[in-house]
């Protein structure tokens, strides 16, 4: 099948209908639709074997054990959530931070959740995880907005990985890199990137600078505060311990370091960060439900309904993951990627490469919602245009992976921005939406940072 312009209609329809009905769910099955029926020879009789397709493509997902592994963490990690908020250890857990002054106010808050996304960079969904589950109660407390934790942990964890790639990202793109023949090993290469991946750069520090001075801008500026959390209310506040809370966070952080660690046969950088997730996210919850079972507080069928009940709040959430990997994969097939990178990247002056692969990768990622498609599109282009062009090759490298994390935090169809509402308890498009305006003034910043190291460098 040839890939030409009408690879793009998929992504536009799943954006127009979301700005349109403020509905994700319908703007994903359509888009997988329109994807599954422009693979087909088009006639009357095609509407019907697209729409079968879409429903073998949803299923499809569950053939690759890493998107199954993405939706099982997906749904358990509500149990987690639910355990961790009806323990009372959420509640406990703000107030030692508020009396020790650790937190005492909302600006220290934000700071302390900007901080925790920044030092957790093994694994993006562990740092947002994290900082989501340890922020929440706090945002609440100081009645800050939960699209304003969505922002904060959504704009840490993807950068912070994507600089210090010392996780699954780092080892994916090592092995893409061995392909070519370039001037230092890919290691250096690599580790080059992080002073010129200006997008990450500029996100941290537009993150640390609205946390400290409170200043926010566009919808974020007027995001509402989550009413108080009545779902916990019936609990014993005086029975309640931090330890609810920080025993489970800990062996969550602890034995994602150890599975990565162990699916890596030693190598944490070349951990399976879909197994680890998961296995340390069964591990937290085990641990929460032995905790609250021993304390005599709950006893097992009360713990199992709110586990389940916990599951239930987010398979809306769940849902869009799965169709957002369905689209994703009915994409590459369509060949969206291909012909937005074939685009971008014809009969370009040399100084104009940095910015355009970070713009096509900006472009690619948005439309398909995943920056590993991303790298896997772009670096085979880029490199072969590093050597036959002598260009740095940490330039070209640094502005594709900026531009995959750019156009994955604009994306209302990534997973990861589906994960950042899950964590944060925010609804999802209220964080797409105020996350935008912010994604895009550091994405053009970092445009213009590769125009101009375009200029100087090459």
């Amino acid at each position: 099948m040839s890939v030409d312009w009408t690879s793009v209609i998929p992504p536009i329809v799943a954006i127009v209908v979301v700005l349109w009905r403020k509905e994700v769910i319908v703007s994903l099955l359509l888009a997988i639709f329109a994807a599954e029926f422009l693979q087909l020879s088009m006639s009357w009789q095609t509407p019907l074997p697209a729409l079968l397709n879409t429903i073998e493509r949803t299923v499809g997902v569950f053939a690759d054990a890493g998107n199954a592994r993405l939706l099982i963490f997906s749904l358990l990690i509500g149990a987690l959530l639910a355990f961790v908020r009806e323990s009372g250890g959420v509640s406990a857990m703000v107030a030692k931070l508020v009396n020790k002054g650790i937190a005492r106010s909302g600006r220290r808050a934000t700071l302390l959740t900007s901080a925790v996304g920044t030092i957790i960079f093994v694994e993006s969904n562990l740092s947002v995880l994290t900082a989501g589950i340890l922020s929440r109660g706090l945002f609440d407390k100081f009645r800050l907005s939960r699209a304003k934790l969505a922002y904060i942990i959504d704009s840490t964890s993807a950068p912070i990985c994507i600089l210090i790639l010392l996780n699954g990202w780092g080892a994916f793109v090592l092995a893409l890199l061995g392909n070519y023949e370039l001037n230092a090993s890919a290691a250096t290469i690599l580790w080059g990137t992080i002073h010129l991946n200006f997008y990450a750069l500029v996100t941290l520090l537009v993150v640390f600078y609205s946390a400290w001075t409170g200043r926010y801008f566009g919808p974020l500026a007027r995001s509402l505060p989550e009413s108080p959390d009545a779902s916990a209310t019936h609990q014993n506040i005086a029975a309640s311990k931090a330890r609810y809370m920080v025993v489970p966070l800990a062996v969550m952080i602890l034995g994602m370091l150890g599975f990565m660690y162990w699916t890596g046969n030693g190598d944490l950088a070349a951990g399976n960060g879909s197994k680890s997730v998961l296995y340390a996210t069964v591990l937290a919850i085990l641990v929460a439900y032995l905790q609250l079972l021993f304390s005599g507080l709950f006893d097992h069928l009360k713990l199992i309904r709110i586990g389940f009940d916990g599951m239930g709040e987010l398979l809306p959430l769940v849902a869009i993951v799965l169709l957002a990997l369905a689209l994703g994969s009915s994409l590459g097939d369509l060949g969206t990627g291909t012909y937005i990178a074939g685009l971008v990247g014809e009969n370009l002056p040399q100084f104009l490469i940095p910015a355009m692969l970070f713009l096509a990768g900006g472009l690619i990622s948005f439309s398909t919602g995943t920056s590993w498609g991303t790298f896997a599109i772009l670096i085979p282009i880029g490199m072969p245009l590093a050597i036959s062009l002598d260009l740095p090759p940490s330039l070209l490298l640094s502005a594709i992976l900026g531009g995959g994390v750019f156009g994955d935090h604009c994306s209302p169809i990534s997973d990861t921005t589906a994960v950042s509402a899950i964590a944060s308890g925010c609804n999802l498009l209220e964080h797409v939406k105020t996350q935008l305006p912010y994604a895009l003034f550091a994405g053009s910043i970092a445009l213009g940072m590769y125009v101009v190291a375009g200029l100087v460098l090459l």
